[in-house]
């Protein structure tokens, strides 16, 4: 890896050079083929019939998807699947958590096993906070995350204890399931570490297998977005390993998920929304805005429209 991101940087290098004043391109930052936007650095170019090519010239072993208002092709390489706030807080339904969420789980590992098949690796960005982030949360975040109205129940408070069913902590216990139950220790509200923080159901086996097979990353969060700020971890890794082009989906879809997305596409990332991977417990206006704005910033799909591809790829 070091040697690939050493031969990444002597390019960019040498791109820059190149449009140093005095260089040949130096009075032309921008290309002047009508179908190409960008600079010789960073650009997508316009494919006959429609579509776009995001590989940045980069063309070996391509993945061409068919995407609404697409296609668009891809580079394995430096793409990426973001899964954002998957956790037993916002899923769990001893806590609460929304059932669309949940819903979704089947159709998200379909689509982790798809992307982890075709070369490319899964991120997951969720709520992990420390001691410290609870010091600089602003007041907003801190009513926006209580229970009751008051500061006690908000971020870093103690949930308590549920009893779940030993055969399936990912459900709530009632007279029905059999098998002796269990009590877990719920933890405090969204802290890096804690039972509520974890994936929920399946995905906790995915991540944590896919993150020992090299495969899969996790990256805590201390804001909706996992990309706000100058940098977060998850963008450091992203900018190490020169990726360009980001798949999304998670909960919620006009939170943390777009907020999420947003982000990523004002630092200049390739961004596509998929909705069949995403929920959220707001009313429908609030995705149909995200889905508007999402096709505009970028593209918005369902994983099976790219599933066929992708699999074909692997």
């Amino acid at each position: 890896m070091r040697l690939l991101n050493l031969s990444i940087g002597l390019s960019w290098l040498s791109q820059v050079l190149f449009l140093l004043p005095g260089s040949p391109a130096a009075s032309q930052s921008l290309s002047n083929d009508s179908n190409v936007f960008g600079n010789p650095l960073n650009f997508w170019t316009k494919l006959d019939g429609g579509g776009w090519d995001l590989t940045r010239g980069v063309t070996a072993n391509a993945i061409t998807l068919p995407v609404p208002r697409g296609p668009i092709t891809i580079q394995p390489n430096t793409t990426a699947l973001v899964i954002i706030d998957m956790q037993n807080y916002f899923l769990h339904p001893s806590l609460g958590g929304d059932p669309l969420g949940r819903a979704i789980v089947p159709t998200t590992i379909n689509a982790i096993h798809a992307f982890r098949a075709a070369g490319m690796p899964v991120l997951w960005t969720n709520w992990g906070l420390t001691e410290f982030d609870l010091i600089r949360m602003p007041p907003a975040f801190l009513k926006g995350f209580s229970s009751d109205g008051t500061s006690k129940t908000t971020f870093g408070s103690d949930m308590g204890r549920i009893v779940v069913p030993q055969s399936n902590p990912s459900i709530s216990a009632s007279a029905s399931t059999p098998g002796p139950n269990m009590t877990v220790e719920v933890g405090r509200l969204l802290m890096r570490g804690s039972w509520n923080a974890q994936p929920w159901g399946d995905l906790l086996t995915e991540q944590v297998q896919g993150v020992a097979n090299g495969t899969d990353f996790y990256f805590n969060k201390n804001r909706l977005s996992g990309m706000w700020g100058p940098s977060t971890p998850m963008q450091q890794w992203l900018e190490d390993h020169s990726m360009t082009t980001i798949f999304f989906g998670g909960v919620n879809i006009d939170q943390c998920v777009w907020g999420t997305l947003l982000d990523s596409y004002y630092k200049g990332y390739d961004v596509i929304l998929l909705d069949d991977i995403s929920a959220t417990t707001s009313p429908r206006a609030a995705t149909q805005m995200v889905d508007f704005n999402a096709a505009l910033n970028g593209w918005r799909a369902n994983t099976t429209d790219i599933l066929e591809a992708l699999m074909g790829a692997a």
